[in-house]
Parts: structure tokens; sequence; C-alpha cells
């Protein structure tokens, strides 16, 4: 079995003694172990940081473009390998690995123009013989720590722009899928990064807490669940750093009766089961506005009926199994609590076929299929609560008005959706909803690398959205220089006030 390591000044470290189990979700079978840092492996990792840092906050932005555009190379040819170690750990099939990877390539690829993004502002004579201009510097110590669904992705989403902008970085990613983490420090090194500038920590609570404690971590950015965002932005804030924590979500989609009902069922199911549901960005909810829920509810269960669910390495393999076994159980759970609300599950996944095996209930490994529930009502717990797997609710509304009312009444603001052939519906959407990613005919909205990735209400804490030029002024801080150079002719002293005559 593997064992994954600490990556701490530019070498795998053992660290403390204390580990614990990865899975293989479609065997349910143990692969390995990861360590797990305690308070002192922490300390080391912001250490090396730290005695990296200065040298590496003086390298000249073109050096560090060069090991940027040097790293982007080589994890594009080391894509495929990335993508198995996502699909063997977290269980997504390996297509959906390699978009994932292709997607955080792209904050890489942003990073790269970092001697443009860091250019400041420059205002000549703003008084006699005197020049004001803007600079930005990095931070210092930052860290980054990162859920299980997306082991790649979401961890690009912060270090290339930290670590493009002078800072040291400090990962510390899910103990659930953390091989591509140190596939991800071996690439650094290989590009030419310092050693100590990109560290890995494996672990838990304990490694959490100690980089939200710790007086040289300067920035942490995270991304997880809303409860957990809540106590990392309350807990870093606290300890005088400054946070971005973006929280879980309900994503809905709103569906229009004008709307062309054949690509509303495509994109609510490639957006409702990619990844098997395990997204902030998934939809989880279709309002269906009257009178196109029972034909639009049809053509969804056609093609879940099609998807083939099966190990992350099988080609034909659409859709994976869930990360853990406790996580799958809480998802499958929800479709006994739709019933009792009162809904109807029209597609049950633990009846879906697996292949190599049996129905989904009853083949090791951590399965469900897609599921469709239809008929959920506003407000209940189905509707309402993050479940975070393959289970799409359908709501049936009456009107555009209460589509909008049902969506801006939720607890969560990360993305949503309205589907529709009516310009001015789409536009008075996109103003009226209290969301911070929009799509009009598009299911997962999420931005392109050079706009910012982040939501509204508990899906975000704190005042800055991930990677594009919000992550750039996350991972830096703003400075303005006024200056005057003396005539050599000047002489004298004046202790009257300028008067910027």
């Amino acid at each position: 079995m593997k064992s994954v390591k600490h990556w701490i000044g530019g070498k795998l470290v053992d660290g403390d003694p204390r580990t614990s189990e990865i899975f293989n979700p479609a065997t349910g079978e143990v692969s390995g172990t990861v360590a797990m840092a305690s308070a002192a492996d922490v300390d080391a990792a912001v250490a090396a940081a730290a005695a990296a840092f200065p040298a590496w906050r003086d390298t000249s932005l073109v050096r560090r473009a060069h090991v940027l555009f040097r790293f982007r190379e080589l994890l594009y040819a080391h894509r495929d390998e990335m993508a198995a170690l996502i699909s063997a750990e977290h269980g997504k099939v390996h297509s959906d690995a390699l978009g994932e990877v292709a997607r955080g390539l792209e904050v890489v690829e942003f990073a790269c123009g970092i001697p443009h993004l860091l250019k400041g502002g420059f205002s000549e004579g703003v008084s006699t013989r005197v020049d004001s201009y803007s600079i930005r510097q990095p931070l210092g110590v930052v860290a980054g720590i990162t859920p299980f669904n997306f082991p790649a992705m979401v961890p690009m989403w912060m270090y290339p722009i930290a670590i493009a902008c002078g800072n040291a970085f400090v990962l510390k990613p899910s103990e659930k899928d953390p091989s591509a983490s140190l596939l991800m420090a071996r690439l650094w090194q290989e590009a030419g990064l310092p050693d100590g500038v990109f560290n890995v920590v494996q672990g838990d609570k304990v490694a959490v807490d100690r980089l939200l404690e710790h007086p040289d971590v300067r920035a942490v950015s995270f991304v997880g669940s809303t409860p957990i965002a809540r106590y990392v932005y309350e807990t870093g804030s606290a300890h005088g750093k400054r946070v971005q924590a973006l929280g879980g979500a309900k994503n809905h989609m709103l569906v229009l009766p004008d709307a062309d009902l054949d690509l509303v069922a495509d994109s609510a199911v490639s957006a409702g089961f990619g990844s098997a549901g395990e997204r902030c960005m998934a939809i989880s909810v279709v309002l269906a506005v009257d009178p196109v829920g029972d034909e639009l509810v049809q053509k969804i269960v056609e093609r879940v009926e099609r998807l083939t669910i099966g190990p992350g390495d099988d080609p034909a393999s659409e859709m994976g199994p869930l990360v853990t076994g406790p996580h799958r159980d809480k998802v499958a759970s929800y479709l006994d609590v739709a019933v009792e609300e009162g809904a109807k599950v029209v597609v049950d996944g633990r009846e879906t076929p697996v292949r190599g095996g049996g129905k989904a209930s009853e083949t090791p490994g951590f399965w469900l299929g897609p599921t469709v529930v239809d008929h959920v009502r506003p407000g209940s717990r189905v509707h309402v609560e993050e479940i975070f797997g393959p289970v799409l609710s359908i709501v049936r509304v009456g009107s555009y008005e209460e589509g909008v009312e049902v969506i801006n009444a939720g607890e969560y603001g990360n993305g949503t959706a309205i589907f529709t052939n009516d310009g001015g519906a789409a536009r008075r959407f996109q103003n009226e909803i209290e969301v911070g990613m929009i799509g009009i005919n598009v299911p997962i909205p999420v931005p392109m690398a050079f706009y910012s990735f982040g939501g509204w209400k508990s899906s975000l804490f704190g005042d800055t959205h991930a990677h594009g030029t919000e992550g750039v002024h996350f991972y830096t801080r703003g400075k303005v220089v006024t200056s005057r150079w003396l005539d050599p002719s000047h002489g004298g002293v004046n202790l009257g006030f300028p008067t910027n005559k």
C-alpha cells in the first residue's frame, strides 16, 4: 500500500506517526495511508516557507513567470497521471478528472501573466517636482485548505496566484484524496521553484487549527462546507489573518416555459450528476415553471436511465462512486427524507446497476446512482439542505416571480441558472437574483480564470473571491509612494506647509 507524506522544504517528510486510511471508492478497500500532521509538523512547514519567502519575494517578475510557464507545461504533460490519482482516491471518472486538471490549468495560465497583473499606477507632478505611484507587494507565508471534491483544481485556484505574487505557500489538502498534492509539489520543484516556496502538510483539524493560529501565516484561503468556512473565517480573522472562505451551495436552475426542454434536460443531467454531484457548483434543484414540469421530468428521466456508472478507470463509466462510505450513506438517507416529506422518487440511485457489479446498494464500494426526486416542496429539507451528491430535486412553481422568490429565500448564494429564449427575462433575472455567479442557458456558471469565483450570503466569508484580479489583490497588499527628487540647483530651508502651487 502507498504511504502519502508531507512535502516540506523541498523533500518528503514523515512527521508525526499518526496516520489515516485512504480508500478506493470503487471497491471500498483501503489503498494506502496518509500522514496526519501534528502542530510541530505545521510549524516546520511554515518555517520552511518563511525562510524561502525573502528570496522569492525579491525574485524578478519575469523570473517568476518563467517558473510558472514551466510548471504549466509540466502539469499539462502529467495531466493523465494527475487524473489517475484523482480517480483512484476520489472516484470520479477519468474524463471528469482530466476536466478538473484543465480548469485548474486555466488559473496557472492566468498567473503566468503576473508581470502585467502587478502593474501599479503612476501620477507625475502631483505637486511641484513630486510624483506618486502605487505598488502591490506579497504578504509573506500564506496557506490554502482545500476539499476532497477537486483535489487538483481547487488548490490551483490558490497557489499559482499566491506564488506568482511572490508569497510562499503551505497547502493542507483533504486527507481523503491527498496524492495529487505531492505530484504538484514534485512538478513545482522540477519547474525550478525554490525549495520551501511550496509546501504540503497532510492532516485534519489539528493541522487546520495550527495554520489558523500560527503567527507567521498572513492569509488563509479555504473551500469547503459552510459551517467549516464560517469557523475558518472567524478563527483566522480572530488571529489577525486575511481570510477568504468559500462555503456550501444549493444551486437552482429556473426553467421558463419558452425554454428548449431538450437543452434543459441535457444541462440538468450534466450539471446535476457530473462528479457524482460532489461539487459546490452542481445544479441540485430544477425550478420548473408551469406547465413544463411533467414533460421536463420525463426528458430528464430518459437521459438518467441511459447513464452508465462504474469505476473511474473504466472508459465506459460516465459517473463514479461517492468519496466515502459514510458520505454515501448520508446522501442516500435523503431519499427516505424525501418520501417522508411527500416528494416522489422517480429514479432511485440505490437501484442503479454498476458496471462489473449488481445494483448500487449491493455492490462493494461507495455507490449511489443518479437520483431524481419530483414534487419537492419549497422549504423542505431535501430542497434547502446541501446534499452534495447525485440527487436532483424538481420543484414546481407557477411563475417566474415565484421561482425568483424561492431562489432568493435560500441560505446560499453561490451559483444559479436560468433557461429561456426571452432576453428580457434573462436580463431581469441577472439583475434581481441574489447570487454571485449566474448562468443564462449555461448550467454551471463557473467563470474563466481571469474572472473571480465566489458566491454571496452563506456561500462566502470574507471580502474577496478566488482567482482573477480579486485573487491577485487577496495575496498582495498595496502601497502608495510619494517621492520628490530635488533639482540639483535647489538650496535653502523652507519650513512652510506645502501649498501645492
